[in-house]
């Protein structure tokens, strides 16, 4: 019997059969587990990480990206320069968040994703602590930075490879405030030197005019606001709409009502398109006492995580309550609006070993100050902070 003749649909067959597997296998290789991706590419979403919450593990590959010799230091903080006991060490702790990979800064990518734009550091020195790790760091892709003092900026630097600048505004308090000498004929019974006056609803000169210039700002207040910056002899007192608010207000209460001022004027006033952050605190490590009663910081590795709480909650009235305490008045005042929150102080709460402490570059800084166990040493933890804050900037910028 002669075969039977194939079918002429046969070869279409077999050739649908053929593009079936080619494109199973296709899907199937898209669908395998992509390799390490590179610090530089790895961006998780802020939706689905928490960059805030996680824990410090040692690892010795962990290296800062600059060293003594950057151009922005401040001597004090500078502990690669004042031969700091451990300073190797304090750069080898690497922040790891609890459901995701931090990703290290790559200087070149940040300022390529803010060339032609600038970013604003306003508040006190812990801000300057920040931006001066962030200055270091960028000048790595960019060595031909400037220093930059414009716009009644503190410091800063211009980065001309990408038209970017970077600069701090020094506004301890955010509202305007100023020194009122006590009158003569007002006599000395009752302990007062003067007062300084604080306009609630005037934000300080210092950046009253630079909402236009600025793309990305980060505000910041609270180390100022203790009595060991006003004392009871040279008080605040606190005015609004030119007049004494009466009563007058104690120390937390005037935070608070100028906490709702400057965070009205930053949503009215600085543009829709401007990216603001609000750094909370920086916990302070004093141990033993404040930092004019011999309080010290002469620690070797960070504090356990069972530690914290003796050290910072608000109930064990300690010296180095004041960074909680003040995050709840700040984050309480910043609910329903746009300005996101900059949360490093958990992070930071572990690294007691971290602050210049007694190697602050000068023979008689110690005696004079004591030691310093509220700043951190750079290269140091701020470094992490600024891997969180241009996580976050990329993030933001690369969604559109």
């Amino acid at each position: 019997m002669p075969p039977k003749l194939l079918s002429p649909l046969f070869p279409w067959l077999i050739l649908l059969t053929l593009l079936l597997v080619y494109f199973y296998s296709s899907i199937l290789h898209f669908q395998k587990p992509s390799s390490p991706i590179s610090p530089s590419k790895a961006i998780p979403s802020s939706s689905s990480c928490n960059f805030f919450r996680g824990h410090w593990v040692l690892d010795p590959k962990h290296k800062p990206l600059y060293d003594e010799t950057c151009p922005f230091h401040r001597n004090a903080w500078n502990c690669l320069r004042n031969n700091r006991d451990n300073i190797g060490l304090i750069n080898s702790w690497k922040w790891v968040p609890q459901s995701c990979d931090l990703p290290r800064i790559n200087p070149f990518q940040i300022l390529s994703l803010m060339r032609n734009k600038n970013i604003g550091f306003v508040g006190d020195s812990l801000n300057e602590n920040f931006l001066v790790s962030f200055l270091c760091i960028l000048r790595v892709a960019d060595k031909g930075a400037k220093k930059w003092k414009k716009k009644g900026a503190w410091r800063g630097a211009y980065f001309p490879n990408f038209n970017v600048t970077v600069a701090y505004h020094r506004a301890v308090l955010l509202a305007k405030y100023e020194w009122q000498q006590k009158e003569p004929e007002h006599g000395d019974q009752d302990g007062l030197k003067g007062r300084y006056r604080v306009d609630v609803d005037v934000p300080a000169d210092e950046w009253t005019s630079i909402s236009d210039f600025y793309d990305v700002l980060v505000f910041n207040t609270g180390h100022w606001w203790g009595y060991d910056k006003f004392p009871e002899e040279t008080p605040l007192v606190f005015y609004q709409e030119g007049r004494p608010i009466v009563p007058s207000l104690g120390m937390l209460d005037g935070l608070k009502v100028v906490l709702k001022n400057m965070i009205s004027i930053i949503q009215n006033e600085v543009p829709g398109k401007t990216i603001k952050f609000w750094r909370l605190q920086s916990p302070r490590h004093f141990h033993g006492g404040e930092w004019n009663q011999n309080g010290s910081c002469l620690f070797d590795k960070p504090l356990k995580r069972s530690e914290l709480d003796s050290w910072f909650a608000p109930s064990n009235n300690g010296v180095n309550k004041e960074a909680r305490l003040l995050n709840l008045l700040i984050e309480e005042a910043l609910q329903g609006t746009e300005i996101q929150l900059l949360d490093l102080t958990h992070l930071s709460e572990f690294r007691a070993d971290a602050h210049p402490a007694i190697w602050l570059g000068k023979k008689d800084a110690v005696a004079i100050w004591g030691q310093d166990c509220m700043h951190w040493c750079l290269p140091g933890v701020p470094d992490t902070w600024v891997d969180i804050f241009s996580a976050l900037i990329r993030n933001i910028l690369e969604r559109g």
